[in-house]
């Protein structure tokens, strides 16, 4: 038995001009059916309800406003999941539809809620549909294309593995509508090496996503020590395929799994809403020591966040965009921490008899 999660991308689900492709999604329905008898706990990520809406009411294009985009996600999104649930329980497979934003993802506390919801339907043998409830989410905080949704979800639930279905057979040297010499990249096992390909951010007409955020994906759900392949959905047996370890489209080795579910969720999910520039001696004990923020290796505090935020961690003479070091949850208010950034302990507690020696203690600190 395995714990899987497939993502259907906007060119997966829906034609050119919005139109569902139903025999696709038949055969992934047939798919998921079979591994769902087999013991496997199945999640579907789908895309394609804004597509399916621009259809419904006969828009030529997709839409450029985020009020437009949540008004035909709006009118897809239940006639999308309807179409899902029926083909699913032609085969056997109960469903249900679950509706998930970034802040689901980047509080805690829904955090844990939405993965206590999830593993309880797969244990009650009911397959999730997925998607971004993009009737509400923001132009800031989508997801792209639900590749990020995808992998946190993966992450949440502690997958075995994750499946990104396009309409391309996988990652390219190039992108090959573009260069007819470009070739498929089977295996990926150093991310690294890919910053020599060109991964694009070319979408479909419909879509938000692009080869680049499957990519950053796969990396989110490596890092997680959970495999990840880019197959192309369009074509018949691919999801078969992939299940069965036939070597189809980009298959990117897990990692070792380095850090716990909260430091997962601590770098990948929570926003960081400032910046701490630390020097050298407080960047080389968190970096080689695994210690603790203090106050006193604090050199800058940039932008205006409360105790309980999220940071990054960066080292002075880095540059205002580079050198990332680590991010971490503050104990401190930027204002606090202005007051208190440069002092050894003992001040920090004249001055803030309430306030935690730490920073960023070690426990909610993860490195970049």
């Amino acid at each position: 038995m395995r714990r899987i999660v497939v993502k259907l991308g906007s060119s997966v689900v829906a034609g050119g001009e919005g139109e569902l492709r139903m025999d696709v999604l038949a055969g992934i329905a047939d798919q998921l059916a079979t591994s769902h008898r087999a013991g496997d706990d199945t999640v579907l990520v789908t895309s394609g309800a804004i597509a399916f809406g621009m259809r419904v009411m006969a828009l030529g294009q997709r839409p450029s406003s985020i009020g437009a985009l949540q008004a035909a996600s709006a009118v897809g999104q239940g006639k999308l999941y309807r179409v899902y649930d029926e083909l699913l329980r032609e085969r056997g497979v109960t469903s249900a539809q679950v509706l998930l934003t970034f802040f689901d993802m980047s509080a805690r506390t829904h955090y844990l809620n939405a993965r206590q919801t999830l593993t309880t339907l797969l244990s009650w043998r009911v397959l999730p549909v997925i998607n971004e409830n993009d009737t509400t989410a923001t132009d800031e905080i989508s997801f792209g294309d639900n590749d990020f949704l995808a992998a946190q979800v993966a992450v949440l639930i502690g997958a075995e593995e994750l499946v990104l279905l396009t309409d391309i057979d996988g990652l390219y040297t190039a992108d090959p509508r573009i260069d007819p010499d470009a070739e498929i990249v089977s295996h990926v096992k150093d991310f690294a090496a890919l910053h020599e390909l060109e991964i694009g951010h070319t979408t479909s007409p419909l879509g938000s996503g692009g080869m680049r955020s499957k990519v950053v994906a796969a990396e989110m759900a490596t890092a997680a020590g959970i495999p990840t392949t880019i197959a192309n959905g369009t074509r018949p047996g691919t999801l078969e395929a992939v299940l069965e370890g036939a070597g189809e489209g980009t298959r990117f080795a897990a990692g070792e799994a380095r850090y716990s579910s909260f430091k997962l969720w601590l770098k990948y999910a929570k926003p960081s809403r400032g910046t701490l520039v630390v020097d050298a001696g407080a960047a080389r004990a968190v970096r080689e020591g695994s210690a603790s923020l203090l106050p006193v290796g604090v050199t800058e505090v940039r932008g205006e966040f409360d105790a309980g935020d999220a940071v990054e961690i960066v080292e002075a003479g880095s540059g205002r965009s580079g050198g990332g070091l680590a991010k971490g949850i503050c104990n401190y208010s930027a204002p606090e921490l202005r007051q208190v950034m440069g002092m050894k302990s003992v001040a920090v507690r004249e001055l803030l008899p309430r306030a935690t020696e730490e920073a960023v203690h070690r426990d909610y600190l993860v490195l970049e």
